[in-house]
Formats: C-alpha cells, structure tokens, sequence
C-alpha cells in the first residue's frame, strides 16, 4: 500500500548523505518495515533491531571518527533516524538514546569519558540511558531531588527518577542530580552511574500508548556510591550544560516526527488510489485531496526546519542564542506529525482505526513526539523568551 512520494533533496546534500539515505531506506525497507506492526503489539525489546543497527555502524553513525563513527555528523544522525521512521518509531530510537546519553560527555566530560562511553556506543559494546525526569519534575529541572553528595573519593545518589527510555537494556544511564540543594538549576551536577552499581536498580515498566518496543521505566538510587571521577563536567553546571545538549537533540527528534509523517502520508497516498467511494477512487475528491496536500505542504516546510538545525549543530551553532532555531524544529515537526497521522487515519475511514494498517500505531507514536525532549508547550516558551532575550 506503500506509495512513496520524492521531493528533490533539501540544502543539495552531499554524495555521501545521499548514498547513507538511500541504503538505510533500502535497510529499512527489507528489514525493519516487516517488524514493525509486531514489535508494537508484543512490547518485547528489538534485539535484532539493534543488531542490525550495529552491525551497519548506524548506531554511532553521527560520532566523530576519533571515536570509531561514521563522522557525519547530527545532518547524517537525522537523515538516518528519519529514513528509519518512516515504518517504525521504535527502531530509531537506538540511534537517538546513543545521542542523548552521550550529549554531557560530548560536551563536557573528560578525554577519558569520551573515549570509553562515546565509543562504546558507537561500536555497540556499551548501551546508555539518560535520567533527568521525576515525578515531580519534568521540564522544572531546577526541582529535582535526586541528590549526590561526596562521601571520600565516591559519589552516593539518593533518588528517584521517572520516564527513563530503555534503562533496563543499558550499561549505564547519565544522571542528572542536585548537589547543591539551594541553588536551583545552578545546583546540578551530571554523573555516570553503571548500571550494576550496588544500590541502584530499575523499578516499573509502564504501560504507554505507543513506542511500545522500548521501555520506559522508574529508576531507584538508594545511597548507590560510584567513583568521584565518574562526574561529569564542572560541579553545579551540569543544568547549563544539559540545555546545549537539548538544543543538539532536538533535531533528532524532529526528524523521527518528519519521517513519521512521510510513512503516514506515503501509506495515504497508496491507500486513496485504490479505495473507491461513488464510483471513483477516493483520491479523486477534492476532500481527500486538501488533506494530502496539506499533509505534504507541512512536511516539506518540516524537514527543512530540523535539516536547517541538524546543520546549525554540525557547524557548533548550539548555544543559547539560537535555542529557537531548536525548539522551532522540534515544535513544528512534532505538532505535524500528529496532525498527519490524524488525518491519515480519517482518510482510511473505518480501517484507519483498525490494526489491520498502520495509521492507528502512527497517531499513538506520534503523541509521544509532542511530549518527550520537552513538550511542545515548553518549546513555545523557550522560543519566545529566546526572542525576547529574557
């Protein structure tokens, strides 16, 4: 039913993004689509998914080469991440999680974090998660209570974190905590916490909506103590820090909802062409064809959003004065896709809200896009505090 729509290739991309393009498309196509409505419906971890990633050297495919990467860059981490959603949601989220639990390393950690962890990741031998998030805290970072205190030559975490993507399948999870109680943001500091250290453990999966391959658990720190120089960066900086690498990945994030929104659009296309109403294909009403069009129209203006900002990040653009360029992209594309996915489920009628296609796992995937890397609602106050150089 697949009916795939080509457009000419944003910013004229080099011949090495578009040989990457074109064979994750063709990886994607073989492998993963066939996978995807069942890694859905039975939850269950895509170990093969993952093997397969690696094997390709996808997994560290935006790392530098220093670190055992393909070396291109956040623009090559997009374009991938988008060609592989386009069937799955669940599957590039391997690549975006090895962005996400390396972004403090990356930016600030020790020539000896960087080495071990990023290429680790990149070689797939190490698998990171990353923990900011508690009950009571989500995009009010400065409110969390995990706290670390220095005890001799260890850290000891005390703690609960929520919402955490695959920490059960991780080596390690990158952990945000206080250590300084009073200051707010500026009393957080980032560790690196093994996951078979004594006193920390992962609690619930919970059961979500979509993205159901890869779990989303609690974690539990109870006086886990980890050496002193597994903290990342200055100590109480770790807030300033953790927002560069958020405006890094917020093109990641963008281009999962773009390529969302192509499966969406392309499985639409296919699907009017050959389902009749009043004696025509129903591709021939101009309501069916308003929703396509404007399905189109949105995406085109998307990827152009998170490419421009991909881009950005490659050229170290990532500071705080164009955190609007970020949140732009990541806001757009996330709002899009859901409105594609809707849409694409009110132009298959009836069976767009049956297992049977795949619009009803798209709009519940979707929804997920709009929320995590800040909501959308977040986004809108970053860009317009960052217009107003509040």
């Amino acid at each position: 039913m697949n009916q795939e729509t080509e457009a000419p290739l944003p910013f004229d991309l080099t011949e090495p993004q578009q040989m990457l393009r074109k064979m994750v498309r063709e990886l994607t196509e073989r492998h993963i689509a066939p996978r995807a409505a069942e890694i859905d419906e039975s939850e269950e971890y895509p170990e093969d998914i993952y093997q397969l990633l690696k094997d390709q050297g996808l997994l560290g495919i935006f790392f530098p080469e220093e670190y055992g990467g393909g070396g291109m860059g956040f623009m090559g981490g997009c374009i991938a991440i988008e060609e592989i959603a386009r069937f799955c949601s669940n599957s590039p989220i391997f690549i975006v999680l090895n962005m996400l639990s390396s972004r403090v390393i990356d930016l600030s950690g020790t020539g000896e974090q960087k080495k071990h962890y990023m290429t680790g990741l990149a070689n797939g031998s190490l698998r990171g998660s990353y923990a900011l998030t508690e009950p009571h805290a989500g995009s009010d970072a400065g409110n969390i209570r995990t706290r670390a205190s220095l005890e001799g030559e260890e850290w000891v975490i005390n703690g609960q974190k929520c919402f955490c993507t695959g920490p059960d399948k991780a080596d390690f999870i990158t952990v945000a905590a206080k250590t300084d109680p009073s200051a707010g943001t500026r009393g957080i500091t980032y560790f690196i916490v093994p996951t078979d250290t004594p006193g920390f453990s992962v609690g619930r999966h919970e059961r979500k909506m979509g993205m159901r391959g890869v779990s989303t658990c609690e974690l539990f720190f109870e006086n886990a103590a980890i050496p002193k120089e597994n903290q990342v960066g200055e100590l109480n900086r770790g807030f300033r820090t953790a927002m560069i690498g958020f405006n890094q990945m917020r093109p990641a994030i963008g281009a999962r909802a773009v390529g969302l929104a192509q499966g969406v659009l392309d499985y639409a296309l296919g699907y009017a062409k050959e389902r009749e109403a009043f004696g025509v294909p129903i591709a021939q009403h101009q309501a069916v064809q308003f929703m396509l069009a404007d399905m189109f129209m949105d995406i085109e203006a998307a990827r152009l959003l998170v490419y421009r900002a991909a881009a950005m990040v490659d050229a170290g653009k990532i500071g705080k004065e164009n955190a609007r360029y970020f949140s732009t992209a990541k806001t757009f594309a996330a709002d899009m896709a859901m409105k594609a996915a809707v849409d694409g489920v009110q132009i298959l009628g009836g069976a767009g809200y049956m297992k049977d296609h795949p619009m009803e796992r798209f709009m519940r995937d979707a929804k997920q896009i709009q929320i995590v890397e800040g909501t959308s609602q977040i986004q809108r106050m970053i860009i317009a505090r960052n217009l107003l150089d509040l």
